[in-house]
């Protein structure tokens, strides 16, 4: 009873010092996002129509657009989804193809690396043309552009840098090509893949607004920035501006959480 009395207190000890390094790990970037905010509404507010609005007016032209943010968010989060989906698929396709031939990984990778060194802007009026102005494809096109050399990179690498010990040890049970890469490859492969997953999560946003700033339906971000600007609706402009980044935000946390569940050691290691 002595034993288990003054065991009682280390779950307590446990859950003290885990809130404790939640609070000075996340106590600091609040702070400043705080004080940002503050020398922002303070450095901004006044007469006259500004470029850079203060938050407050950014918040009230949120509230006075809501409904038109919410069906342009929508499908412009369409549009991304869709592109990060192909994108995805391309890339992990071609990431498998790299690794199991060398070949392949010869002749694709360029290509890939080419494909990433086009400039979106140059990119996006072509892929409107191509699949139509007002058809989401174009953009989710654009945006796949943008998944893909990120994933292709980061899952090839992730297939192909394995352990040498690991190889060896599935040698030596005269393990088949097949069982390695369901065994060891594809298991060290997931934290690269979910690394250009968060990454290309962002980038399938920025990639889906780029190609509505050259054209689409009124009822997308990228058309509602363009034609605020254009008015002179700057702080209009700037509510879609952080509802699109609050979108793309909300949507790499949830890889985040995806990631924690699907490899779990891995969270683990990562943790400071």
């Amino acid at each position: 009873m002595t034993g288990a009395a003054q065991s009682m207190p280390a779950p307590r000890a446990s859950r003290a010092s885990s809130a404790g390094g939640a609070i000075r790990r996340y106590l600091p970037p609040i702070l400043v996002f705080v004080a940002v905010l503050i020398i922002w509404e303070l450095g901004t507010s006044g007469p006259g129509r500004r470029v850079l609005p203060p938050p407050s007016a950014i918040i009230d032209a949120a509230v006075e657009s809501q409904q038109t943010l919410i069906k342009a968010t929508l499908a412009t989060f369409g549009e991304a989804i869709g592109g990060l989906f192909i994108g995805t698929v391309l890339g992990v396709g071609l990431a498998f193809a790299a690794a199991r031939w060398i070949i392949a990984r010869d002749i694709m990778l360029p290509f890939a690396v080419a494909a990433s060194a086009i400039p979106i802007i140059a990119i996006a009026p072509i892929l409107n043309n191509w699949f139509g102005v007002l058809n989401p494809l174009s953009k989710a096109a654009m945006a796949s552009l943008l998944v893909f050399f990120p994933m292709v990179i980061n899952v090839t690498r992730g297939l192909v840098e394995v352990h040498p010990s690991s190889l060896e040890l599935m040698r030596s049970y005269a393990a088949s090509p097949g069982t390695v890469l369901r065994k060891v490859r594809i298991p060290n492969a997931l934290p690269f893949f979910f690394t250009a997953l968060k990454v290309g999560t962002t980038l399938a946003f920025i990639g889906a607004v780029v190609g509505e700033y050259f054209g689409g339906t009124s009822e997308v971000l990228g058309q509602f920035v363009l034609t605020s600007m254009s008015s002179g609706a700057f702080d209009r402009a700037w509510a879609a501006i952080l509802v699109g980044a609050s979108t793309a935000i909300v949507a790499y946390v949830l890889v985040s959480l995806i990631e924690r569940v699907a490899i779990p050691w891995q969270s683990v290691q990562s943790e400071p």
